[in-house]
């Protein structure tokens, strides 16, 4: 370590983290190749090739001439997932879109119309109505 010197070691270090963020640019570009809908399968053969063969220039170029694209691509991605998940978690919860009370368990809601009657806000009329509309 002593024909090492402090700043070489730095440079050295510097070098890596570089060449690793390149390598996570290139799969990055790699993958959005084959996920945009609107190259055909020709040039989608050809970018590739370019990012494989020439790869620094390849990514560069590839980077200049479709990066905006590519970052409407990942916000799309995004919305998509993000719709995707929230529609999931409502269909596991068992709600519908508007957030209303959970198919056939309407526990909760009985419960809070039996404590409204109990305290005197509705009447044993109301009660019923209210009742009979959740049940069915």
């Amino acid at each position: 370590m002593d024909d090492y010197p402090l700043l070489n070691l730095f440079w050295t270090m510097l070098w890596f983290f570089l060449w690793i963020m390149w390598l996570f640019l290139l799969f990055r570009v790699i993958m959005d190749i084959f996920r945009s809908h609107d190259l055909g399968g020709w040039a989608k053969a050809g970018w590739l090739i370019l990012a494989l063969v020439l790869p620094y220039l390849g990514v560069l170029i590839y980077v200049i001439a479709r990066g905006k694209s590519m970052g409407a691509r990942d916000a799309k991605e995004a919305k998509d997932r993000d719709a995707a998940f929230k529609a999931y978690v409502r269909d596991a919860a068992g709600t519908d879109a508007g957030g209303g009370a959970a198919r056939g368990n309407h526990v909760e809601d009985l419960a809070k119309l039996a404590d409204l009657k109990d305290k005197g806000a509705i009447t044993d009329e109301e009660y019923q109505q209210a009742k009979t509309k959740l049940l069915v």
